[in-house]
């Protein structure tokens, strides 16, 4: 049985995993290229520094 914080944790990591890909996309191509980042790979990106 999953209990309540489990549940409260997988919420939370989903909502800062979705404002972080909306923040990264709400930015210009150009600043993303000065982040090293193409507009593409911002999902495998923010996954990647969320599960470190």
């Amino acid at each position: 049985m999953t209990s309540l914080k489990t549940i409260s944790d997988k919420f939370a990591a989903w909502r800062r995993y979705r404002d972080a890909v909306r923040e990264l996309s709400a930015l210009s191509d150009r600043d993303l290229a000065d982040i090293g980042i193409r507009r593409g790979d911002i999902h495998f990106v923010v996954s990647n520094a969320l599960a470190s």
